[in-house]
C-alpha cells in the first residue's frame, strides 16, 4: 500500500521538472546582499574609494545593457523585425531609463554620467575611469584598454569578467548576466549605501544618493521583473537552458563578491 501522503508518480515528474525551470542561485544573492563591505563604508574617504572602484560596473552594466539589446532588438541597416517583439519592447523601455533618465534640474543623461557627476561632487577620482573611455574612443580593445587607464585591479578584472560574457555571444548568457547579476540584486546592494552621509552633507552626496534611489526606483519596480520575464521567454520549457542561464548568474554574483572582497581586503 502507497504511504498515506505520498505523491503520484507524474506529480512527482512535474515537480521534478518546475525545480528545473527556474534559476539557481544557490546562496551567492544572499552572499552579496549580505557582505561585510557595506559596514566597512563608514567614513568619506572610504564611500569614495569605493565609487573610484564602482565606477567600473556602472560603466560595465551598460555595456551589458547594449549586448542585450543588440541580440534582442535590431540595432544594424538595413532594419529587420527581431523574433519576439515583446522582449524588444521590453529591452528598449530599459535602455531609455538607463541611457537617457530624467535629471531631477532638467535633461536627460544616463546612469554613468550621473554616477561620474556624483563622484565629481564628492571629490573622487574620475582620472581612471575617464582615461577608459578615452582609450576606447581611441579604437583600443577592452583589454588593452583596462590595462592601460590606470584603473583598481579589482574593478579591471570585474569588468574582463563581465565582457567574457558578453564576447560568449550568447543571448541566454547575456540576459541571465544583466537580469540575475545587475538588475534583480542592485536595489537590495545599494540599500545598504544609502546611508546618512547624504543627510550629514547634502552638497557632498545628495548626488550619489539621488542616483542611488533612482537606481533602486527603476530596477525593484521596472526593470528587475521586466528581465526576468524576458529569461523565461528564452529559457522556455528547455532545462538545459534554465542551467545554462543559472551557471551564468551564479558566476556573475560570485564575480562581484569577489569584487567586494577585494575592496574591503584594504581596508582591514
Amino acid at each position: 500500500m502507497p504511504a498515506a501522503h505520498a505523491l503520484p508518480p507524474e506529480t512527482k515528474v512535474h515537480s521534478a521538472l518546475a525545480r528545473t525551470l527556474t534559476i539557481d542561485l544557490g546562496d551567492t544573492r544572499e552572499q552579496l546582499v549580505h557582505h561585510p563591505l557595506y559596514a566597512l563604508i563608514d567614513r568619506p574617504d572610504r564611500l569614495r574609494r569605493f565609487m573610484e572602484h564602482h565606477v567600473f560596473a556602472v560603466w560595465d552594466f551598460q555595456s551589458l545593457l547594449k549586448a542585450m539589446q543588440q541580440k534582442l532588438t535590431c540595432t544594424g541597416i538595413p532594419w529587420l523585425p527581431t523574433p519576439d517583439p515583446e522582449a524588444r519592447r521590453l529591452v528598449n523601455e530599459i535602455v531609455l531609463d538607463e541611457e537617457s533618465d530624467e535629471l531631477p534640474g532638467g535633461g536627460h543623461a544616463s546612469h554613468f554620467e550621473l554616477y561620474l557627476d556624483s563622484m565629481r561632487h564628492a571629490a573622487a577620482d574620475t582620472r581612471p575611469i575617464e582615461r577608459l573611455l578615452e582609450l576606447l574612443r581611441r579604437g583600443e580593445s577592452i583589454s588593452e584598454a583596462l590595462d592601460a587607464c590606470g584603473g583598481p585591479t579589482a574593478a579591471c578584472n570585474f569588468v574582463r569578467r563581465s565582457f567574457e560574457v558578453i564576447e560568449s555571444g550568447s543571448t541566454r548568457r547575456i540576459v541571465a548576466a544583466f537580469t540575475y547579476g545587475r538588475e534583480d540584486v542592485i536595489p537590495d546592494m545599494f540599500r545598504h549605501l544609502v546611508t546618512s552621509l547624504a543627510t550629514e552633507d547634502p552638497a557632498t552626496w545628495e548626488s550619489f544618493r539621488f542616483y542611488l534611489e533612482r537606481h533602486i526606483a527603476h530596477d525593484d519596480e521596472k526593470h528587475a521583473p521586466v528581465c526576468r520575464r524576458i529569461v523565461a521567454r528564452l529559457c522556455g520549457d528547455d532545462p538545459a537552458h534554465w542551467a545554462e542561464a543559472s551557471e551564468t548568474a551564479r558566476d556573475c554574483l560570485a564575480s562581484r563578491i569577489t569584487f567586494w572582497d577585494e575592496i574591503a581586503a584594504t581596508w582591514k
